[in-house]
């Protein structure tokens, strides 16, 4: 399931089909103040595996790693509704290898979206309570050392597949990007654990990539930058990013309205759907980059679209407000 290369490249286990489609959006460009060819998605939700998303080409270097090594069980950490693990179990299931998830919250705190498709996989869960980032590390770290005394030969992933490895995975994204849109001028990421904008940044430059924050990590352009100089050992100032920070809202998780309007209009637009915590935040960021101006008219823009339609349903408030917009038309008579 691996493969190489003869310069160094990392092996890499086959787990998707290459490239994915990029796609013109001209009633989405228009209802944004762009011009009706300007805005494009890539759509890397269309990846395959597992319900599809950006992970699948980070998980590829990471298990392609982990194979090499021998090992038996895949162990990440995440949130409930994580995309990440929910792609690992699928990762894991279609290489045969075991995979134990390490979820903040609590059994019974959170039943559908993801978490169906983690049993789905076959994966087993540890839920370690309302914990933050690196007391979640720190229980993945436990629960590795347990399996190694059973025998077992874990292979530790960090955070959303976050790694200078997994980062490899978005600076081939830009390359193939820049082979379907050499015109390219901005790319619009959800930026989250960080390694989907660093491989984008390694492979584009710091001034074809925006980033628009999820409240995922504290420091979001230093996570960028470190990633960045440990993948290819090139140095960028934190404040070299083009990198929003107003539509986090009340925190990571939450649903803001921006992140709720962006949702209806790709939906109600090109029928595509996003989710409320990555890629709704990543066109509402857009959209308020057109309004100052940051994106202009007449240049290619494209939108990447990461994935997470599984979350859309374990998110209750965007539930919710999905199923208050249905019209419901009475039956006559």
């Amino acid at each position: 399931m691996t493969m190489s290369s003869d310069h160094g490249t990392p092996r890499r286990a086959a787990l998707a089909t290459w490239p994915t489609p990029l796609e013109p959006a001209p009633r989405l460009a228009r209802a944004l103040g762009l011009g009706a060819d300007d805005l494009w998605i890539k759509r890397d939700d269309l990846t395959g595996l597992g319900g599809g998303g950006n992970k699948v080409r980070k998980l590829e270097w990471i298990c392609g790693a982990a194979l090499a090594e021998g090992a038996t069980t895949l162990v990440t950490t995440g949130a409930a509704q994580s995309n990440h693990a929910r792609l690992t179990a699928a990762a894991g299931a279609r290489l045969g290898l075991d995979v134990v998830l390490v979820l903040a919250g609590a059994a019974g705190s959170s039943a559908s979206g993801n978490l169906v498709l983690d049993g789905l996989f076959g994966a087993t869960v540890v839920w370690a309570g309302e914990v933050g980032g690196t007391q979640l590390a720190a229980a993945a770290e436990e629960v590795a050392a347990r399996l190694r005394q059973r025998g077992a030969v874990p292979a530790l992933i960090p955070l959303g597949g976050s790694s200078p490895l997994g980062a490899y995975g978005y600076a081939e994204c830009g390359r193939e990007l820049l082979g379907q849109a050499p015109d390219l001028d901005t790319v619009v990421v959800a930026l989250g654990s960080g390694g989907t904008m660093a491989g984008l940044v390694d492979a584009l430059g710091p001034g074809k990539v925006l980033g628009v924050d999820c409240g995922a990590v504290q420091d979001p352009a230093g996570t960028v930058t470190g990633l960045v100089t440990a993948l290819s050992g090139t140095v960028h100032a934190p404040e070299t990013l083009r990198l929003r920070q107003d539509q986090v809202g009340a925190g990571y998780g939450t649903l803001t309205e921006e992140s709720m309007d962006a949702l209806t209009l790709a939906g109600r637009t090109e029928g595509i759907a996003l989710d409320p915590v990555y890629t709704g935040r990543a066109l509402a960021g857009l959209r308020a980059a057109v309004r100052d101006k940051s994106v202009a008219p007449g240049r290619r823009t494209v939108l990447l679209h990461s994935g997470g339609l599984p979350g859309l349903f374990g998110h209750g408030d965007a539930v919710a407000r999905c199923q208050e917009a249905l019209t419901v038309l009475p039956v006559d008579g």
